[in-house]
């Protein structure tokens, strides 16, 4: 439906129904083209990660429909805007630009929807003094703590040292930090800081000295 068309169609049909009809017919195509767009709760502040397949939907222009996988370079191919970059991008974000790209050069008000339809495997590791240490699935709705992590590998042994737990981080440009964490003040919660951990870091329980 490109652009001078789809104008012209509209015209003729803004001729030929009623003066009172077409504010109700607009409200109510406006409300279902809303709900056609409306992302599934809680997943629209999803950061897209490489591996994520998607399924990107153009109301009323089916044949635009695709399921996609982002690219390791963050990337995916949709019909005419061609390559689309989602680095550092949510799913409503991604909805967002997809939607401007197609209503620059192509279509008339789109509405987008991007449904996340299998997340990429996002895991913590958790090694050490734990009962069980093993890669820990990161939740994709929402964040996952310190103590959260150890707890699904089992919890600390007997022999751990829960004074100096490491965290170690690489970061997008390959730098890596290692942070020292003195897991008894969360436990206790004398510490307003829970350390949010990120998908990749690998959390070490030392020995402690008997």
């Amino acid at each position: 439906m490109v652009r001078p068309a789809l104008k012209a169609l509209l015209f003729t049909l803004a001729l030929l129904l009623p003066l009172g009809a077409l504010p109700l017919q607009a409200q109510t195509a406006g409300a279902t083209e809303a709900a056609t767009a409306a992302p599934a709760p809680n997943t629209t502040d999803y950061m897209l990660r490489p591996s994520d397949i998607l399924q990107v939907r153009v109301f009323q222009e089916d044949d635009l429909t695709r399921e996609v996988s982002v690219s390791q370079e963050y990337t995916v191919s949709l019909p005419l805007i061609g390559t689309v970059d989602l680095r550092k991008r949510t799913v409503r974000q991604a909805e967002e630009l997809i939607r401007q790209l197609y209503d620059r050069d192509f279509l008339v008000n789109p509405q987008v929807t991007v449904i996340v339809l299998r997340y990429a495997e996002r895991a913590v590791n958790v090694i050490g003094m734990v009962n069980s240490p093993q890669a820990v699935p990161f939740p994709p709705e929402r964040g996952l703590t310190l103590i959260e992590a150890i707890t699904r590998a089992g919890g600390f042994n007997r022999l751990a040292d829960r004074s100096r737990v490491t965290i170690t981080r690489t970061d997008d440009r390959g730098v890596t930090t290692t942070f020292t964490v003195d897991a008894n003040r969360l436990l206790d919660a004398r510490s307003p800081n829970l350390w949010t951990l990120q998908v990749d870091d690998v959390i070490f329980v030392p020995e402690r000295f008997l």
